[in-house]
């Protein structure tokens, strides 16, 4: 008879789904990030692509510009297989993909086709679940005619990359998921099932979730949820699932006087069977000049948010979390040259390195890093822009979810 120490093995199973959540970033889809748009000083883009444990920065010439929209997604092995910057779809290749023009409709779309979009989490790719050779890439557009300069309509557009050669075809373009008025950015999480996707758009003033379910050959909306929160508009921002798919966070800036603002973040517990979020924490302070970066670290514990000046630490795992706010950087008025630009704080991007980047809110030419986000208060070790990159980039970071997140086995009524 074969004797099992119950303890032991729940033990090592604990440490198992640890392991599978800390290296969720390090699979291959998330491997690419395109940097880059058309200047007049130079016609010359990059990337930089990731591994577990490195990565390596590149020159290359692409058609597709971005600015601060930016979808994308790689197969498993690290190689891109399409890119959006909100106006095209591009290839491998980066160039325009076939059928991959005109997404997003309206004169908004044609007036920032030659930079890309500058909306924050404008777009996400995801893979079709079930079916290998399919993607869908959910995207936004602005309406003039709103007085709040919103988005009035969620669209969907579907990539077969079996077709033309590999390189792809968009076979379904600027399908309506639903309209309304919502704000400038979007986020996506793995549902508890293992296979199905949640995907949550804003309202214009942040306070409303509305919430898509990607299923087998299915986008299906499934309501909306007031998050109890105040509603400021326009809300735009980074709206960010923490890796293990429990948490979910954005922040909002309110100009409050001259040089003033209020810079607050709402922290929410999220049911990944269900979709229901639950407020756990909105906290409003005083900064000099506000922003709206998020991430998450690898292993969920810490968030960070930052202003342009600023990046803050919370522990959203103990009980006070306002209490464990540490400033963990201040911007050092570097000037990146040419042209001569500060190397301020703008979009954060957790890499499949299990490292954060960070972007500025001018076209420079460095990125800040931070060595370890697992780390509590400066520990974190933020490296101030420490990389230098072959061309100017803008505030593009790629929205990439959790793709390698699994099935949550505790849940009994969303089995796998």
């Amino acid at each position: 008879m074969r004797i099992i120490n119950y303890n032991k093995a729940k033990h090592l199973l604990c440490l198992a789904l640890l392991f599978n959540v800390f290296n969720c970033f390090s699979q291959g889809r998330n491997y690419t990030w395109l940097l880059g748009y058309h200047s007049g000083f130079s016609s010359l883009e990059g990337r930089i692509s990731f591994t577990q444990n490195s990565y390596n920065v590149l020159g290359e010439q692409r058609t597709i510009p971005f600015s601060a929209t930016q979808g994308n997604i790689s197969d498993e092995s690290g190689n891109i297989l399409m890119s959006s910057n909100g106006y095209f779809i591009a290839d491998a290749t980066g160039d325009t993909m076939f059928n991959g023009s005109g997404i997003n409709p309206g004169p908004f779309a044609e007036d920032y086709k030659t930079y890309g979009f500058p909306l924050p989490y404008g777009n996400i790719i995801l893979p079709m679940p079930d079916d290998t050779n399919k993607y869908v890439l959910f995207h936004l557009t602005l309406d003039y005619n709103s007085p709040l300069l919103a988005a009035s309509e969620i669209f969907y557009s579907i990539v077969d990359i079996s077709l033309n050669g590999g390189l792809g075809e968009v076979v379904s373009k600027n399908n309506i998921a639903l309209t309304g008025s919502f704000g400038w950015s979007m986020a996506a999480c793995k549902h508890a099932n293992g296979r199905d996707w949640w995907i949550v758009a804003l309202s214009d003033s942040g306070n409303v979730a509305y919430k898509f379910l990607l299923a087998p050959n299915t986008v299906q909306y499934v309501g909306s949820q007031n998050l109890q929160v105040p509603a400021f508009p326009i809300w735009a921002g980074q709206p960010t699932f923490s890796p293990d798919g429990e948490k979910f966070a954005f922040s909002h800036t309110q100009s409050i006087g001259s040089n003033q603002y209020l810079l607050d973040i709402r922290l929410f517990d999220f049911d990944r069977c269900t979709g229901t979020f639950s407020t756990k924490m909105y906290l409003a302070f005083g900064d000099s000049t506000g922003g709206f970066g998020v991430s998450f670290s690898p292993n969920s514990q810490y968030l960070y948010v930052s202003s342009f000046q600023q990046i803050y630490q919370f522990d959203t795992d103990t009980i006070n979390i306002p209490a464990s706010i540490t400033i963990v950087a201040i911007n050092d008025t570097f000037l990146s040259a040419p042209p001569v630009f500060y190397t301020n704080f703008h979009s954060m991007y957790l890499a499949a390195n299990g490292k954060i980047y960070i972007t500025s809110t001018n076209g420079v030419l460095d990125l800040h890093e931070m060595d370890y986000p697992d780390s509590a208060g400066t520990a974190c070790t933020v490296n101030l822009h420490n990389i230098h990159l072959p061309c100017f980039n803008l505030h593009t970071v790629p929205n990439h979810p959790n793709y390698y997140l699994g099935c949550d086995t505790t849940q009994t009524s969303c089995p796998c």
